[in-house]
């Protein structure tokens, strides 16, 4: 026998399971059922009839008349449903003290969160050549009197850097300070060679070296951009670390000042085998 889904819909809303909701909506359509007449009425396996009836009788929705057979009926519908109504309210107002006692446990937690700091929140890690030529223009920007970078490829952003030239312009202009240490390599690259010239003609300071550890920007000893090759993964693959911490830039500035008086103001010393110059 079908049952209507409204109804079957209505009573799981109130609680039952589906298979509890059809069978006593088959139990309210006659006196009495044995269990193996109301599992065909209500379609419901027969091997599960019986535990669905023992919840509907516990839940005080249908009561059992033992005999040598026993038969099921259903308890009146409006009795049923404020039955099912009451343990509803029951349900709620237990989930509501439970959400009030909930609530006052993390209030102070989420508090005291909001003046905790993520470790290394800090350190911004870069995959995507896009989002580090994103943050290798945005370092730029941020410098205010200084900026410092080792150059070398490959080079991720394109080596005609028109915000580089905008910046370097401005501090210039604020007497503010802007040194670049160039490999050998990347001078045999024609962009980066004219991209060395825009720079010295607008007052880049310029140096040039056989080799360097790293890509790496150093702003106003606070901002640092570098990439850090991937040593298993090798030529290609690299991750950019933009970090913004006052005490590491101040180390690598003084790494990259140690590099620079070492390093060449004019290119004239070129290892064996390295061709090209300004």
């Amino acid at each position: 026998m079908e049952t209507e889904e409204e109804p079957v819909n209505d009573l799981v809303a109130l609680g039952l399971s589906r298979y509890e909701a059809r069978v006593y909506l088959a139990l309210v359509r006659r006196e009495s059922y044995t269990a193996a007449e109301v599992a065909r009425a209500a379609d419901v396996p027969r091997q599960r009839v019986y535990d669905v009836l023992d919840a509907l009788v516990r839940r005080r929705l249908a009561t059992t008349h033992p005999g040598r057979v026993a038969t099921f009926s259903a308890v009146a519908p409006e009795l049923a449903v404020a039955r099912l109504m009451a343990l509803q309210r029951e349900t709620l107002e237990r989930l509501d003290r439970m959400s009030s006692a909930l609530t006052a446990a993390l209030v102070p937690v989420w508090a005291d969160g909001r003046t905790q700091t993520v470790p290394l929140d800090y350190v911004e890690i870069l995959r995507d050549p896009k989002s580090i030529a994103e943050a290798f223009a945005d370092i730029q920007t941020q410098a205010q009197r200084e900026l410092l970078s080792f150059c070398k490829p490959p080079f991720v952003a394109s080596p005609l850097n028109t915000v580089g030239v905008k910046v370097l312009r401005r501090l210039r202009r604020s007497g503010g300070s802007v040194r670049a240490i160039y490999t050998y390599e990347a001078l045999d690259d024609v962009e980066v060679l004219e991209n060395v010239r825009r720079f010295g003609a607008a007052g880049e300071e310029s140096r040039f070296t056989a080799e360097l550890p790293l890509k790496l920007v150093i702003a106003d000893e606070s901002l640092v951009l570098c990439d850090m090759p991937d040593p298993v993964a090798g030529t290609g693959s690299t991750t950019a670390l933009y970090i913004e911490h006052p005490a590491l830039a101040a180390c690598l500035r003084l790494a990259f000042l140690t590099v620079w008086a070492a390093a060449e103001t004019v290119p004239s010393a070129r290892p064996e085998g390295v061709v090209g110059g300004l």
